[in-house]
């Protein structure tokens, strides 16, 4: 990830901070957005850009954690990397659990801060890139039939347990049948076999499934 059109987003009380970090990233070449709080930046932002928030924990009202928590409730594709003055080991626990990138204590090298920063970026891209993935394969599932819908339910109940005749069984059709709508549904959604149908589906919460 370079640092050309690499978006940063800086939520910190501290007016201080906000300056000199916007000053010293954007002479790296990121372009870089300055909040004073959660709220501000929720009223400014959409989630529609690949960003890297660096997020300072000790704000006043709604802090750096509950912040994070409201993210990652939004899906947006941020890589957090958190700053602070005066976090614990239990904050940064909880940070870590989820999903930052790392939990600098301040005063850090700027250096230190701009590789959490690429890290972060990279991190936010592959995000997107799921996401995309996540959201193509939900539209094609939608595009089932019925029939094709109650197959692939029966295949992500009881992968282990997923030939014909046992679908067959569950459904009350024969095995030949549930070939052919085996075929029709691989194609469908564009996987080469059930063991990638399965990986795919685990990803997606359960309503992503159709049925």
């Amino acid at each position: 990830m370079t640092e050309d059109h690499s978006l940063v987003y800086i939520v910190d009380d501290d007016q201080d901070i906000r300056t000199s970090l916007t000053r010293a990233l954007r002479q790296r070449g990121f372009e870089v957005e300055a909040y004073d709080s959660a709220a501000s930046f929720l009223a400014s932002c959409d989630g529609s850009h690949v960003a890297c928030l660096v997020l300072d924990y000790g704000m006043p009202e709604v802090n750096g954690l509950e912040l994070q928590a409201d993210l990652n409730a939004r899906g947006w594709p941020l890589g957090v990397v958190f700053i602070t003055g005066h976090g614990g080991v239990r904050e940064s626990v909880q940070a870590m659990k989820g999903g930052a990138i790392d939990f600098l204590e301040k005063p850090f090298r700027q250096s230190e801060l701009v590789d959490r920063i690429r890290a972060a970026l990279d991190y936010a891209a592959s995000r997107q890139a799921d996401s995309a993935t996540h959201n193509a394969f939900r539209q094609r599932l939608a595009r089932l039939t019925e029939r094709e819908a109650e197959i692939v339910n029966q295949v992500l109940a009881r992968p282990a347990e997923a030939t014909s005749k046992e679908i067959a069984a569950a459904l009350g059709i024969s095995p030949r049948t549930v070939d052919h709508h085996r075929a029709r549904i691989l194609e469908k959604l564009a996987v080469k076999s059930l063991v990638e149908l399965v990986k795919l589906a685990s990803n997606l919460d359960d309503g992503g499934r159709k049925g």
